[in-house]
């Protein structure tokens, strides 16, 4: 370990410096040779380097959605060059480029931090041997090999010898008490972190190898920490604890605020949201709203918790917008319940008598309307034929005898126009 430290002992100074700075705001407080000045000013360091490595945790949490999300392509081309090395590395760099993936980006935070922690394993391994470094004089230098936390030297390790604790003015059962809690503590937070990001914000509905790695890491980092931990003095578990937490509740942050698409986690936040809409009648938040806006353009691509969210609106009254706001909406609630706007029934044809025997015995009986037409045909139906009475008026004949004949011939009438009623058998012709 030691051998590793110094390969960044170019970064010992700056680090020795920032621990330093933080020992005078916290000395003046609670005395410059106290564990407390020393122990908040690791702490801080801590601090300070995680939030310059947000923007790195951001692309690590990107970086991972998209490998679980390429893991069934992977796979598929794995399967296809499964004879063709070359060929496979050639597609997955190509898969790689068209999602702009790159599989460091998981590592990043980590890689970023090793430098720091190295360099305060150096920083504190020099106090334990008396040694200046850096910005750490020789006063400095003392007042933190008689710093204690909760009984335990900064400098001191669980497999120091009682001679090398007796040294820093301690026990060794006391620093192997604190030491051996501060172990556990360590591995248990990062076994929860590991276990929260599988069980809460992995999409279920892709199963890959990929989902196999991480549970198999969430059991094997905790035991190398513990491993690890032992040749650690008690300044770099504190400070490791410190990054273990930290770790922890901006998982915890990121799992609540911005979950895994298909995850448990995106379940309870849709359900919040859902409930946050139900009792103020609309989307407040901006976020809020790019969620809503990003799952309604993912139309038929939405995932079940999407589906479900989406469903739930509807029969709450609400309609989800495409700039991600939701408006009142009863056809949604009649849609989502599966209840369709009853269509208007065209009532059959009556005829003349069924329409005013039916006006006489009920009031707001809806009639069809007919046209001249109609009504002429269905009047000539239902009444006989009668003979006209109208006479063509008579021509003065040329002859007597002509005109009785032609009178005789005619009987007196015109013929009858239009359809005659047919005549019975038995009648004489």
């Amino acid at each position: 370990m030691d051998t590793i430290a110094s390969l960044f002992s170019f970064i010992t100074w700056p680090v020795s410096w920032v621990i330093v700075q933080f020992h005078k705001l916290y000395g003046a407080i609670f005395g410059p040779d106290t564990g407390w000045a020393w122990g908040l000013s690791i702490v801080s360091l801590v601090v300070l380097i995680r939030i310059c490595l947000i923007p790195l945790f951001v692309k690590q949490i990107k970086s991972t959605r998209n490998m679980q999300a390429l893991q069934p392509k992977m796979k598929a081309i794995q399967e296809r060059y499964k004879s063709d090395k070359q060929r496979q590395s050639e597609e997955m760099m190509k898969l790689y480029k068209e999602t702009g993936t790159n599989p460091l980006s998981s590592c990043l935070p980590i890689l970023a931090q090793s430098p720091f922690f190295f360099a305060l394993y150096h920083v504190l391994s020099n106090i334990a041997s008396g040694k200046v470094i850096g910005v750490i004089d020789q006063p400095l230098l003392e007042s933190a090999r008689k710093a204690h936390i909760f009984g335990a030297p900064l400098a001191s390790k669980f497999t120091d010898s009682a001679a090398e604790v007796a040294a820093l003015d301690a026990s060794l059962t006391s620093v192997r008490i604190v030491t051996a809690i501060m172990i556990i503590l360590m591995s248990a937070s990062q076994f929860f972190t590991q276990r929260q990001l599988m069980m809460k914000n992995v999409d279920l509905s892709v199963k890959t190898p990929y989902m196999q790695q991480q549970k198999m890491l969430m059991y094997i980092f905790p035991v190398i920490f513990a491993v690890m931990g032992i040749n650690f003095p008690v300044g770099v578990l504190v400070y490791w604890l410190t990054t273990n937490v930290w770790t922890m509740g901006q998982q915890m942050y990121v799992i609540n605020q911005n979950p895994t698409p298909g995850s448990k986690a995106q379940d309870s936040y849709l359900q919040r949201l859902l409930k946050s809409v139900t009792q103020h009648g609309e989307i407040r938040s901006r976020r809020h709203k790019a969620v809503v806006k990003a799952i309604v353009a993912k139309g038929s691509d939405r995932n079940e918790n999407e589906r479900r969210f989406i469903g739930a609106l509807s029969k709450a009254g609400f309609a989800a917008q495409a700039d991600g706001t939701v408006v009142k909406s009863d056809a949604a609630v009649a849609e989502a319940e599966g209840i369709a706007a009853p269509k208007r029934q065209q009532p059959k044809r009556q005829t003349k008598a069924q329409r005013q025997s039916g006006g006489q015995q009920g009031k707001g009986e809806e009639a069809v309307e007919e046209t001249p037409e109609e009504s002429a045909g269905e009047a000539a139906q239902d009444a006989p034929a009668k003979p006209s009475l109208e006479k063509k008026p008579e021509t003065p004949a040329k002859g007597g005898a002509q005109g009785g004949r032609s009178r005789a011939n005619s009987g007196g009438s015109r013929p009858r126009k239009g359809q005659q009623r047919p005549k019975h058998p038995s009648s004489k012709k």
